[in-house]
């Protein structure tokens, strides 16, 4: 592509852009002389956006708007809060297509993957809205007649939220529906690098009738937002997606103000194939698994378990599947898996290989960055690599996939369960006996059997270990937004 053509590209992507911008106390701001960050696009490298970073007076607030917004939004009907969110799950899929090639344009991923997280943004929306007219306290029997003793749930406050660049729309809504249903107020520090669907959402709230200062949006340097919001007194909690290392500094932070945490953190998730299993069919499923977003997702498959007879085949198989999959730039209609979001992946990628090739580990394909312009990383399938090699041990958090042979249970668990994550594992078996030991053995808290039914509306998500605290999702959704408050009358 010459410069001609780059530069007519740049100004399209641009000019159908979404238009940045902080939104606090129900206002969009920008301009103003604030600092300003380029926002790249990682299939060509070029800038087609600038955001705005937020003030230290932006921050006050947005606190200041937050905290006076949830005097009244407290003593909300739950009926007025599920209006709003069925609101902003209407406007969700009516502006999917738009959302999500913006998404696609900043953050890299497929368009068809960026649309369904904005859809799949809409049910959790839908969800909250259902769930927040089911908060219920309840009633104990007294010990003496005159004695009324109840239960109530309370919102917890001012939240701050930290959402990731990975899955941008999806990993925020999660945390605003949860907020917002609760009756709490947030305020919300987006992913800097993708940033255009969290101020997507800021419009579709503001659009729903959500009062101003109910939700407020700030960018800026990530730790020193991030201290800003979680020392102030006005915040009572903190909730985090992202790095196990980030998220233990923030939960430190957090704790030493005795506020409470919900940490959703990275994983390591262990693939166990049993001789017994539908090969190819796992082989199928999981090659489209884990290259999803280029393996750039908390739950992606990262070490892959084959038992011994079935192992070549499998591998075989998920080879095959791997070299067809076209890669190139997430706008174009036959893209399986799109660039890395950041460059400096790059270069971690091939740490991991390296490492791997060091110890005798086989490159059976992909392994090296494809072309010159753009983060386009082969997906690669590794084989022969020892248990304690560093794409074994750490999140790779791209499109590497270890293959390595097991025996029975008993080992292959030991060897699952080793590492400090906890979050998602995957098992393929037609065995009741293999599915049973599985579930009840593998320290995670997400565990797949022959399928991948997690992160839906409906069901928890979260992880246990390194891997994180509380979830989100399901009934349990609200449960890091609220207290517990205990009331006892005598007549």
């Amino acid at each position: 592509m010459n410069t001609a053509t780059k530069n007519e590209r740049s100004a399209v992507e641009t000019a159908n852009y979404e238009d940045l911008c902080l939104y606090i106390d129900g206002e969009f701001i920008r301009g103003g002389g604030r600092k300003e960050q380029d926002i790249l696009n990682p299939a060509t490298g070029q800038p087609i956006a600038k955001l705005p970073h937020a003030t230290r007076e932006d921050l006050d607030r947005a606190l200041a708007a937050a905290q006076r917004a949830f005097e009244s939004w407290k003593k909300s009907s739950p009926i007025e809060r599920a209006k709003v969110l069925r609101k902003v799950a209407e406007l969700s899929r009516e502006r999917a297509a738009e959302i999500g090639r913006n998404i696609t344009l900043d953050m890299g991923k497929p368009l068809a993957e960026a649309r369904g997280e904005v859809i799949a943004g809409s049910e959790h929306c839908d969800w909250h809205a259902e769930e927040c007219r089911r908060i219920y306290g309840r009633v104990i029997p007294p010990r003496l007649p005159n004695v009324r003793q109840f239960v109530l749930r309370e919102p917890v406050g001012v939240c701050a939220a930290f959402t990731p660049w990975n899955f941008p729309y999806n990993q925020a809504i999660r945390k605003v529906g949860a907020a917002i249903g609760a009756g709490c107020t947030i305020v919300l520090k987006g992913p800097e690098d993708s940033p255009s669907a969290i101020v997507a959402i800021a419009r579709m709230f503001h659009e729903a009738g959500l009062p101003p200062g109910v939700l407020n949006l700030v960018w800026g340097v990530p730790a020193e937002v991030s201290d800003y919001l979680i020392k102030s007194p006005i915040v009572r909690k903190v909730t985090f997606t992202g790095s196990v290392p980030v998220g233990k500094q923030l939960a430190a932070m957090a704790g030493a103000h005795m506020k409470r945490v919900t940490m959703e953190l990275g994983g390591h998730s262990p693939v166990i194939v049993f001789d017994d299993a539908d090969v190819e069919r796992a082989a199928d499923m999981l090659v489209a698994f884990k290259f999803r977003n280029a393996g750039q997702v908390c739950v992606s498959p990262t070490r892959f378990y084959i038992q011994d007879k079935a192992y070549d085949k499998f591998v075989a198989r998920f080879i095959e599947k791997t070299n067809k999959l076209k890669v190139g730039d997430g706008l174009a209609a036959d893209t399986r898996m799109g660039p890395l979001a950041h460059y400096r992946r790059m270069p971690a990628m091939v740490q991991f290989i390296d490492d791997a090739k060091s110890r005798g580990g086989r490159i059976e394909t992909g392994g090296a960055q494809i072309g010159e312009a753009g983060n386009f990383f082969a997906p690669t399938v590794l084989t022969n690599v020892p248990d304690d090699s560093m794409i074994m041990t750490s999140e790779p958090f791209g499109p590497v996939a270890p293959c390595v042979p097991f025996k029975d249970r008993d080992e292959v668990l030991r060897r699952a369960n080793w590492l400090p994550y906890g979050l998602s594992s995957y098992v393929f078996t037609t065995s009741t006996k293999n599915a049973l030991e599985m579930q009840n053995g593998i320290e995670a808290g997400i565990v797949n059997i022959n399928h991948f039914g997690q992160a839906i509306a409906e069901t928890p998500f979260g992880g246990i270990k390194d891997s994180g605290i509380g979830s989100e999702g399901g009934t349990e959704t609200f449960d890091g937004y609220l207290t517990t408050k205990f009331v006892t009358q005598m007549d």
